[in-house]
């Protein structure tokens, strides 16, 4: 279904000046890459066409490619053929920023047209938007029961999964964890939302979608994007170490989604169904 991603750089090494108080010196820093990746679909006799272009880590990058399509509503569990990158592209660089997803059926680009409409047009408003994730998916599965304690815990165990991070100090990261406070994946990113795509992705790779049982794990503030792919992915609880938004809350309410925010310092707060935390 995909091809085998090549080992690609996700850290840059670059040179400072520290400044100490009136102290300056020139050391070696380590940054974590930026770079620009165009994300193409196309079914059987299409030509892939350009979807979206993100600027993200390298590394995961078919699973991003895939989790984005899926939540934006593009793709369907199952559609997926073949994950690659371009081949026919001049220059190693630019080859490895062009990812082409070939689908079982034909692909929609009058669907691409509409959703980009509905969630890029100017003067769109939360209901709306709510509204276009409310077509695209269901409420949630009722479930799972996670302990308080075991909710607490989640950032810690985020944060030992995140190499990069240790490195650079300059990423995001998304986990998925079960009930118990099992790791299932991680994933880092620029981009808070590449690295929720890069998790969903994975698993719809692996035919685990929709992710009933599971707890998606943020490491910054839960916005209303961060909960509408999860909530096409099915995952019934959202868990951010920084606060959710407004309309994050709303749409956890209406999608019948645990939305936990501020999760940090043995303390949380529960926004909307909190009959999934225990404890």
């Amino acid at each position: 279904m995909a091809s085998a991603e090549p080992l690609r750089r996700n850290l840059t090494s670059a040179k400072v000046i520290a400044i100490n108080g009136d102290v300056r010196s020139e050391r070696a820093d380590t940054l974590a890459t930026e770079e620009p990746m165009e994300i193409r679909a196309g079914g059987p006799g299409q030509e892939a066409e350009a979807v979206a272009v993100t600027m993200r880590t390298p590394g995961g990058d078919f699973e991003l490619a895939v989790g984005f399509l899926f939540t934006e509503g593009l793709i369907a569990p199952g559609d997926v053929r073949r994950v690659a990158y371009c081949d026919n592209l001049p220059g190693e660089d630019q080859r490895y920023n062009v990812v082409s997803v070939t689908l079982e059926r034909p692909f929609d680009r009058d669907r691409l047209h509409r959703n980009f409409y509905a969630t890029s047009s100017c003067g769109i408003c939360g209901k709306a938007a709510l509204e276009d994730v409310e077509v695209r998916c269901d409420r949630v599965a009722p479930g799972p029961e996670i302990d308080v304690g075991v909710l607490m815990s989640l950032p810690d165990r985020l944060r030992a999964g995140q190499k990069v991070f240790d490195r650079t100090g300059g990423l995001h990261a998304a986990g998925l964890f079960a009930a118990d406070g099992e790791l299932l994946s991680v994933r880092e990113d620029v981009g808070r939302h590449n690295a929720v795509d890069k998790v969903i992705g994975e698993q719809l790779l692996a035919g685990r979608i929709p992710l009933e049982g599971y707890v998606l794990q943020v490491s910054g503030r839960a916005s209303f994007e961060i909960v509408q792919k999860a909530a096409v992915a099915g995952i019934p609880i959202v868990s951010a170490v920084s606060a959710p938004s407004s309309l994050a809350v709303e749409a956890g309410e209406r999608f019948g989604m645990t939305i936990v925010g501020f999760v940090r310092d043995g303390r949380c707060n529960v926004y909307s169904h909190p009959e999934r935390v225990s404890g």
